[in-house]
């Protein structure tokens, strides 16, 4: 018998569905349950085929449990080695080597030092910073957020060097970027499921939470051509970052989709937000997605799905492969 697992926190909606659509589909010999985890012993399997991750960015204990398992052979969803080191910073940088407008971002230092660091521990970080050259490349208004956070935490707007200097002072140890901000005509949220599944949907960031999903597909020949054109995009992104489970943001200046939050390995598939529509197709698309993993899972082999960047770079022409993609 070949198990699917889900490991989850306070939501409810997607996993309960997905199990119940997963034992609903699958052929004979797998089945799907909500995940029990008990004695985690190094080396050993969880007992698992196949994992759908949707806490383990929260839950540390259980990040290092997942990578464990992925180590004797289950396919988590996501890669937990890859999560672990991924942020926005890099992420906007690939995706600018696969051809993929992003909103310009620079990187700044942490307002406090780190623990157990000191001032000769930064004697290679020029002091102060050139803000000026900073400010002049970003532009203002912009938005300055965590580089490796997630879920709209200590993200500011500042619309002037004072108020950015204000912000700045709140974020304690917390590496942050700051990027120009992009005002859009259009914004979409796209999940890729599978890495090559995508459902492109309407969202509008402004509205309140439940909200945001209220909002029309454009239609018309240029919107045809701009919709085809985001799919294009999201797939690249996945492909190279190796994402099964994933969900990609777009706004559009001037007929331009800028990829504006492209890191979301547990992303939002609450009925009560995404809405009806997107839920059914999240579900069925996730449960045939983790069948057909499991139908393809090998026992102590390695069954995670690795992007192209880490791929490519481990055959040694990791450059070659990212330009070949612009293309």
């Amino acid at each position: 018998m070949k198990k699917i697992g889900i490991l989850h926190g306070m939501e409810s909606s997607f996993p309960e569905a997905f199990v119940e659509r997963v034992n609903q589909i699958a052929p004979s010999g797998i089945v799907a349950e909500r995940m029990i985890v008990e004695k985690v012993i190094q080396g050993e399997s969880s007992g698992y085929d196949v994992i759908i991750d949707r806490i383990s960015q929260d839950v540390p204990f259980y990040r290092a449990m997942l990578k464990n398992t992925a180590m004797a052979g289950t396919a988590v969803i996501n890669n937990p080695f890859w999560w672990s080191a991924d942020e926005k910073f890099f992420n906007n940088a690939l995706a600018l080597n696969v051809g993929v407008p992003v909103p310009k971002t620079v990187l700044l230092p942490s307002k406090e030092r780190p623990t157990d660091t000191s001032e000769t521990s930064f004697r290679n970080l020029k002091f102060p910073l050139p803000w000026g050259d900073i400010f002049d490349y970003i532009g203002f208004p912009a938005y300055m957020k965590p580089h490796a956070g997630g879920g709209w935490k200590s993200v500011y707007k500042v619309r002037n060097p004072d108020e950015l200097f204000s912000a700045y002072d709140e974020t304690d140890q917390l590496v942050m970027l700051l990027q120009e901000e992009i005002t859009f005509t259009d914004y979409f949220r796209c999940y890729c499921i599978g890495g090559k599944e995508v459902r492109i949907m309407p969202y509008e960031p402004r509205n309140p939470h439940h909200l945001r999903y209220v909002a029309e597909m454009p239609t018309g020949p240029a919107a045809k051509k701009l919709l085809a054109t985001v799919k294009d995009y999201v797939l690249r992104l996945n492909k190279a970052l190796g994402y099964d489970f994933n969900t990609v943001e777009f706004a559009i200046k001037d007929g331009i989709p800028y990829a504006i939050d492209f890191c979301n390995p547990a992303p939002d598939a609450d009925i009560n937000s995404v809405g009806q529509e997107n839920f059914e197709w999240v579900v069925e698309t996730a449960a045939k997605v983790a069948i057909d993993r499991a139908k393809k899972h090998k026992p102590g082999k390695d069954n995670l799905t690795w992007g192209t960047f880490l791929t490519s770079s481990v055959a040694g022409n990791a450059r070659d492969t990212i330009f070949e993609s612009k293309k």
